[in-house]
């Protein structure tokens, strides 16, 4: 009797779990359908503000500072949160594995999650707090861009490499943001060039600082996407494991059951055969 309510309580027990783990995955399904509506728009802006930086360059291309001389510095995006596999464990590989991070490049870290996994390495400038939900991306992109500013040189443009998951694919991706990628001819759609109230030189700094707000935008839901994404495929392998589990212990406590039924009819069938 004891046996088999010791595997009723583990049995209660994994599914208490498994009734925790599927609202966890749901939430991260809710979060990913949200994150991916964020996402096309953001696309669309980036995308906008690239065919008109392409525009520009292509009638004053002098304008464009020289990639050579940029200050490097490079952003992490990991994880607020847990139970999302190896998620931050990779972007630290591929740091440590690429070359797009030159050696004396400031570090920025986002997500506690990742900023406890690098204790002691000298090239971390910065420690921030990363979002848990699409509507916290907001507030963090700010300490972000602050501490972008702390770290940068006056005298050198900004070079920002970006380790981040890319929602819908399998690794991290490395993304370069110095305003602006080269275009191809092709793209360029005006004979005439735009019409502009201030220096071209000015107009393109002022549209680089909005596109690296807008580009940061896109990789911070795109990093968050995959983070969810990452969590519902451990939840789902979790709960799969739990009902396993449960299936095993449930078997093992029916034939338990079928042995007290036995040993029940047994203790009948002697006490009859005393009556007699």
């Amino acid at each position: 009797m004891s046996k088999r309510r010791e595997l009723e309580r583990r049995l209660h027990g994994l599914g208490e779990i498994r009734d925790i783990m599927n609202a966890m995955k749901n939430l991260s399904l809710m979060e990913t359908l949200k994150l991916a509506r964020f996402l096309a728009d953001q696309q669309r802006v980036v995308a906008g503000m690239e065919a008109a930086a392409a525009d520009l360059l292509f009638f004053y291309p002098d304008i464009l500072p020289d990639a050579a001389e940029a200050h490097d510095v490079c952003l992490l995006l990991g994880s607020e949160r847990g139970f999302c596999g190896d998620f931050n464990e990779a972007l630290l590989r591929a740091l440590n594995d690429h070359r797009g991070c030159p050696p004396e490049a400031a570090l920025v870290l986002v997500g506690s999650r990742l900023a406890g996994k690098v204790a002691d390495d000298p090239r971390v400038s910065v420690r921030l707090d990363g979002p848990s939900v699409v509507e916290e991306v907001e507030a963090v992109l700010m300490r972000v861009m602050d501490a972008l500013k702390s770290l940068r040189d006056p005298l050198r443009p900004l070079r920002l490499s970006v380790f981040h998951w890319q929602s819908g694919a399998e690794g991290v991706g490395l993304s370069v943001l110095r305003p602006f990628r080269p275009f191809k001819p092709a793209q360029i759609r005006h004979s005439h060039p735009p019409l502009l109230n201030m220096e071209p030189a000015a107009f393109l700094g002022e549209l680089a600082a909005q596109y690296l707000f807008a580009a940061l935008h896109e990789l911070f839901y795109s990093s968050l996407m995959a983070e969810n994404q990452r969590r519902m495929q451990h939840m789902d392998q979790a709960v799969r494991r739990i009902e396993q589990d449960s299936a095993e212990l449930l078997l093992k406590r029916n034939m338990l059951r079928q042995e007290e039924i036995i040993e029940e009819i047994e203790v009948i069938m002697l006490s009859v055969e005393a009556l007699a």
